[in-house]
């Protein structure tokens, strides 16, 4: 298992855009990708998930990466969100 902290610098937060890109990329990997915010967590394969985490901008959300193409996936989702 693999984790990535990221800090969401959108001040609109993890809204529509943002959560489409996330979960367009997740879908791609067969490991589990999760999302956590506070003490809410969302597969990064559901995109109302991700939307009803509410996490709001200059928050830190968790990634959880775990399963044969984490490394892959985990280089991916940075690349994505370091894009956005």
């Amino acid at each position: 298992m693999r984790e990535y902290l990221y800090e969401l610098k959108d001040p609109m937060g993890l809204h529509a855009r943002p959560a489409s890109l996330i979960f367009m990329e997740a879908r791609k990997y067969s490991c589990s990708i999760e999302a956590q915010w506070e003490s809410d967590k969302a597969d990064c394969k559901s995109l109302l998930g991700l939307m009803g985490l509410g996490v709001t901008g200059g928050s830190d959300i968790r990634f959880r990466f775990d399963g044969v193409d984490e490394e892959a996936a985990i280089t991916a989702i940075r690349a994505v969100l370091e894009n956005m």
